[in-house]
């Protein structure tokens, strides 16, 4: 998808005022992850403005393309760039993290239109996404799933069976973005539980890798 250069000013200014939005309300939480979510603000801000097929005034459509948010616990980067994009008012992000609201530290998808999957226990995206994939090929139908995970839960067995049964099952109709940042809550990925070569292991398991700087939204 071409980008012109208007257009990537565009996305950058949805990214700073999505980067600046996670803070207040973070601040006003008084709690949650901050790394994580604004690590991933041009990610995010790339793909709901410019790549994923989408309605936020019809957050079910049949067509729309799937987001699943493996690392549920960065779901604060979500939230504000769902509320920026019209999923729902940005004044209703005062309330993350609060008793009976629908934002909570991780994601909870019938509390909130747009989420496509609950998220906690890490591991798990890749798997339901290939589920997903692997459901829309059998419907026959024309939209495509992808999975943001973390690097850490690269370190999960569940992630290396959703791998080898998506290379064999030829599961074209998804992308994983791995956030490879290399840390976890307990230090280095690669003093934890080494990754690398982590490009060279997805390759291994029949998957098309591409290598870029998510923080750079020409690339």
């Amino acid at each position: 998808m071409h980008l012109h250069d208007e257009k990537i000013k565009f996305i950058e200014e949805k990214a700073f005022a999505i980067r600046a939005t996670i803070i207040e309300a973070l601040v006003e939480a008084k709690s949650g992850h901050t790394a994580g979510p604004l690590g991933m603000a041009d990610i995010f801000a790339a793909f709901y403005f410019h790549i994923l097929k989408h309605d936020p005034k019809n957050p079910s459509w049949e067509e729309r393309d799937r987001l699943v948010l493996s690392n549920g616990h960065i779901c604060p980067v979500r939230y504000v760039t769902m509320a920026v994009a019209g999923y729902f008012p940005i004044e209703e992000l005062k309330t993350l993290r609060k008793i009976d609201s629908r934002l909570q530290g991780h994601p909870h998808r019938t509390s909130l239109p747009g989420l496509e999957t609950t998220s906690g226990p890490l591991g798990e995206g890749i798997s339901q996404s290939i589920g997903m994939a692997l459901a829309a090929k059998l419907d026959k139908a024309d939209y495509h799933i992808y999975c943001f995970a973390s690097d850490g839960e690269q370190q999960e067995g569940n992630t290396w069976e959703a791998a080898m049964f998506a290379g064999k099952n030829k599961i074209n109709n998804l992308t994983v973005v791995i956030d490879r940042n290399n840390i976890q809550i307990d230090g280095f990925t690669e003093n934890v539980m080494p990754l690398e070569p982590l490009v060279e292991k997805y390759k291994a398991f029949n998957w098309e890798v591409l290598e870029a700087d998510g923080n750079n939204i020409r690339t």
